[in-house]
């Protein structure tokens, strides 16, 4: 077995050897039939392709640097300008707002803000954490995330607000650990400011946050690009109706940045044109005045020169304090004021709707006697109560056992019900719309303010499109007294009244005295429109007849303001009114303390003096306050009194020699 394994190993090596010899002579045979010449042509291609693709991309490369260098320069060096160089929009300096004496009812006060501004090196949640607990700025939870996600989605270098304002000592805390935070700014700006809070809050009105309905309409007015940078425009008041004036024009300021947004160095600045100086009509010490007269009981107050229709005071209460609105109001604070009962947020001097009563009464009479429908001294007996021909219902008199004999000065002063009812009646309602349309009422007064509503004036279309209903005979009996379907601002009632006092001539309320440029100190007055004589009666002596007796009233033996006003030093024109404001039913009597405080009787008083020259008018409204003559005559006299005695005593205040005069059936008086 031995041999046989050896024989094996023998045989194997000998054709191993005889393979490798023949492998040997095969590789001799190739070498001797190899192509030199084909050989090098190959590499010779190979070595061209190949230099003339890096040829290729050389070229390439250079044409590429060429469109990037020489071409596109412009392109790419504004892109890298726009890294470095930032164009900041400056926010021109907001107008300020005074009274007729200069004092400053809204200012710009300067308001320190922390400012982040996120970077991808710095922990932007860590600095805010950090921020919140070294400044005390009582962040929540909830804050910290909206500022996490307004730093997430906000462009490069606009920073986030961690708090709108900072005290002096956050401040000088900030100002020692600043260089930990090299991502935060303290920034300084303007914020607007009310002084006087909640004494002017329904004329100056007040400024907020710009919101998307604000972007819309200045878009759509082709203002946006002015309020590049601004973050608050008007929302009420003087501030929204003269916003133009007051906003000012925006500039600009290029600076260059770092790469945490910081500024380096200013490269040019274009100053902004600031806002214009408003200079109101109002005088803030008879504002003040009027605030407290009013104090708790709700209503309105207009203060008004008959003469240029300029506003003295404007005052609704209950009121709200405006500046919680310019920082931002929180949803707690704005949900107590929408509901609260009183509705503060409501200016009831332009708003308020109410039935006028009894203080229409002298219009009434302007009317009829242009009409040919009474005379001055034409007699009429005044019963309880007026009825309607085939009628059995009662219009009643506010005295129940009515007033007998009277002619329109005693009408008038009485405030006698059953004259107007009866006069309304002959009128009939197309005749009363129109003279009530020519006082102003059912329209705005041209005020410069937006927030004012426009009452009702009573028509047989208005009453078909209101409640598909015709009009009765019964709708026009109680317009004759001011109730009904006929609802009035006060607004409305003050230049009816002025239109009176000024025999037919019409002013429009405004507030607005004058417009100041800082930069120049040019003043330009309030364009007053042309006073129009809008009523065009017969005959002038018929406003003389009602404007006595409204002096009847105030001044007469039976007037029905002769207490508020007694002891007077000037001679006062006026007249009461008591505005149901629920029904009372046939043969009931009113109660105002069996009804609801809401369900109570309005007060109203129009007045105004010197009676011969009138320099002011009051209206005054009082909700659910009872009779006007009690309760609104004693607030009117004491606005008056302020005004003519306290602020402005040197003026016009009567003749000097007194007249004893007797206006026929409304007695003997002192005309002066």
């Amino acid at each position: 077995m031995f041999f046989n394994r050896k024989k094996k190993r023998k045989d194997r090596l000998l054709f191993s050897m005889k393979s490798a010899k023949h492998s040997s002579s095969k590789s001799k045979a190739n070498d001797n039939n190899r192509n030199e010449e084909l050989e090098t042509a190959v590499f010779h291609s190979r070595v061209i392709i190949c230099v003339g693709i890096s040829i290729l991309m050389v070229i390439i490369l250079f044409c590429n640097l060429y469109y990037l260098q020489i071409i596109s320069y412009h392109d790419y060096q504004t892109r890298s300008n726009q890294n470095r160089i930032k164009v900041v929009p400056v926010v021109p300096p907001r107008g300020i707002i005074y009274d007729r004496n200069h004092v400053v009812l809204a200012e710009n006060s300067p308001v320190y803000h922390l400012v982040l501004f996120p970077n991808k090196q710095i922990n932007t949640e860590q600095s805010i954490r950090e921020l919140n607990k070294l400044l005390t700025l009582s962040l929540r939870e909830k804050d910290i995330k909206r500022i996490m996600f307004e730093s997430r989605t906000r462009k490069r270098f606009t920073g986030v607000e961690l708090s709108n304002f900072l005290s002096e000592e956050q401040i000088a805390t900030f100002a020692v650990n600043s260089y930990r935070y090299p991502n935060a700014q303290v920034v300084a700006n303007l914020k607007r400011y009310y002084p006087f809070a909640d004494i002017t809050t329904h004329a100056t009105g007040y400024v907020s946050r710009i919101n998307q309905n604000d972007v819309k309409l200045l878009e759509e007015q082709g203002k946006l690009d002015n309020y590049e940078g601004s973050t608050e425009i008007g929302k009420l008041g003087i501030e929204k109706y003269y916003e133009d004036y007051l906003h000012g024009v925006t500039g600009s300021s290029k600076v260059e940045v770092n790469s945490h947004g910081q500024v380096v160095r200013t490269l040019s600045y274009l100053p902004p044109e600031p806002g214009r100086d408003l200079t109101l009509t109002i005088d803030i010490r008879l504002q003040y005045h009027v605030q407290e007269v009013l104090g708790k009981m709700k209503g309105a107050v207009v203060a008004i020169d008959p003469t240029n229709g300029e506003i003295l005071a404007m005052y609704s209460n209950p009121s709200y304090d405006p500046n919680p609105f310019v920082r931002g109001i929180r949803s707690s604070e704005y949900n107590r004021l929408l509901n609260n009962p009183n509705h503060p947020l409501i200016n009831r001097a332009t708003q308020g709707g109410y039935a006028p009563a009894s203080t229409v009464k002298p219009l009434m009479c302007v009317m009829g006697l242009n009409e040919k429908l009474i005379t001055v001294n034409g007699s009429f007996f005044g019963p309880p109560y007026f009825k309607l021909p085939g009628s059995s219902h009662q219009f009643r008199d506010w005295r129940a056992w009515g007033h007998g004999w009277m002619d329109l000065y005693r009408a008038i002063e009485i405030s006698a019900d059953t004259y107007f009812y009866d006069l309304a009646y002959r009128a009939g309602i197309n005749r009363i719309h129109d003279y009530l349309d020519r006082f102003g009422f059912g329209k705005k007064t041209g005020i410069d303010l937006s927030e004012e509503s426009l009452g009702i004036n009573p028509s047989r279309e208005w009453k078909r499109s209101r409640f598909r209903q015709a009009w009765h005979l019964g709708d026009t009996v109680p317009i004759g007294i001011g109730q009904g379907y006929w609802t009035s601002t006060l607004m409305q009632l003050a230049k009816a009244h002025s239109t009176l006092a000024n025999y037919g001539v019409t002013t429009t309320p405004h507030l607005l005295k004058d417009v100041t440029d800082p930069l120049t100190q040019n003043r330009t007055p309030y364009e007053q429109k042309e006073p129009i004589d809008s009523l065009k009666v017969t005959d002038p002596k018929y406003y003389e007849a009602c404007r006595i007796g409204m002096y009847l009233v105030v001044n007469g033996p039976e007037g029905t303001g002769r207490r508020a006003f007694f002891g007077a030093k000037y001679k006062a024109a006026g007249k009461s009114g008591t505005a149901q404001v629920v029904s009372i039913k046939q043969g009931e009597k009113y109660n105002a303390s069996k009804l609801k405080l809401e369900h109570r009787d309005n007060a109203l008083f129009v007045a105004y003096a010197p009676f011969k020259k009138p320099r002011i008018l009051v209206a005054v409204i009082l909700e659910n306050e009872g009779g006007g003559s009690t309760k609104a005559a004693p607030v009117a006299r004491s606005i008056i009194d302020k005004y003519l005695l306290d602020l402005y005593p040197n003026g016009y205040m009567g003749d000097p020699e007194p007249q004893i005069v007797k206006f026929g059936m409304g007695g003997t008086v002192i005309l002066q």
